[in-house]
């Protein structure tokens, strides 16, 4: 099989061939028609991954191809995605309490093992999610990762149907945000950089748009009656932290990016209506599989720009220098 590696940390994508692997007790193996580039990707040549050479890639969609032993939920032929949850251990104590995405030996697809910029993957079984027939393999492949880090972030948010919902940023992840939150049912409000940018957030469903450039954006949501949530999907740390005094009591910002320089808030801006900020990681196999079913039933998609497997490194670039609109996917 082809295969796009990292021979050693620091080093660059380099194609290979390689034998085809083999599934070993509760593995899957998933022939890969498309897979997206993340800047998480980033960490596999940065010398994160757990070995090398690694092919790196965790928003990777296909069809069963075999299964290993002891693994009865998946039949070849059966389209799945594999995204970064890469399987839990099932016995420390995040795991049993079903808290399988805090799982403290969690497995990360492309980093501890082997991911999606190749013909064929092996996964373990609980890293599986069922791809319905409403989405196809481009379209499904950001959704492991972009897709599921917006749903489930916004629907572990504490926001109800009807409460206004701000997504910082529109780019990979925001765009995908602003969908999923209109069309869930929240009041919808896009922030970004940019008047320009007004006309797309609108035809992405958002029922209003904030210039962060040229407004204050925590008035702005203060005079709209305050976000019960905020998802911030830039890197961008004083952005952030500028929507804060725009959330309504008891409100939350949910950080899915991550900015190098600090989070810094005014504890007053916290403690006086009882904000909280909180992390949110990912999400599981089965909250990717939610991801996929309600968008194949509500009409989110990405927007992507498709390159072939051996285009790797190119495709890589285009999203790490962000001209990519809005996700790079590699197909085979």
């Amino acid at each position: 099989m082809r295969a796009v590696q990292v021979p050693s940390a620091g080093a660059d994508f380099e194609v290979v061939e390689r034998g085809r692997p083999e599934p070993g007790r509760g593995q899957v193996l998933v022939r890969v028609s498309a897979n997206g580039v993340c800047h998480s990707d980033a960490w596999a040549l940065g010398g994160m991954a757990s070995e090398y050479p690694r092919v790196p890639g965790h928003e990777a969609a296909g069809v069963v191809e075999a299964v290993g032993e002891g693994v009865e939920q998946w039949q070849p032929g059966t389209r799945v995605g594999v995204g970064w949850f890469g399987g839990a251990c099932h016995v420390c104590d995040p795991c049993r309490t079903g808290d399988f995405i805090s799982c403290q030996r969690m497995g990360v697809t492309g980093l501890s093992a082997d991911g999606g910029y190749a013909d064929y993957l092996v996964a373990p079984a609980d890293a599986l999610a069922r791809i319905p027939d409403g989405l196809s393999d481009t379209d499904a492949a950001p959704l492991m990762c972009a897709g599921v880090t917006t749903f489930h972030g916004l629907r572990e948010s504490g926001a109800r149907i009807g409460d206004l919902v701000a997504v910082l940023g529109l780019g990979g992840l925001g765009h995908l945000g602003v969908q999923f939150a209109s069309k869930l049912g929240f009041e919808t409000v896009a922030v970004a950089r940019g008047a320009e940018k007004g006309d797309f957030a609108r035809q992405l469903g958002a029922h209003h748009y904030l210039d962060s450039t040229a407004v204050d954006v925590g008035e702005e949501l203060g005079k709209l009656g305050g976000a019960s949530a905020v998802l911030a999907t830039v890197t961008d740390a004083e952005a952030m932290a500028a929507t804060v005094p725009g959330l309504a009591p008891r409100g939350r910002l949910v950080v899915l990016g991550a900015p190098e320089q600090p989070l810094t808030l005014p504890a007053t801006d916290l403690i006086s209506a009882s904000r909280v900020v909180a992390g949110h990681a990912s999400g599981t196999a089965k909250d990717s599989e939610d991801t996929l079913r309600v968008a194949a039933r509500l009409g989110v998609r990405p927007m992507v720009e498709t390159a072939p497997l051996e285009e790797a490194a190119s495709a890589f670039a285009r999203m790490m220098d962000g001209k990519a609109r809005f996700r790079m996917v590699l197909t085979t």
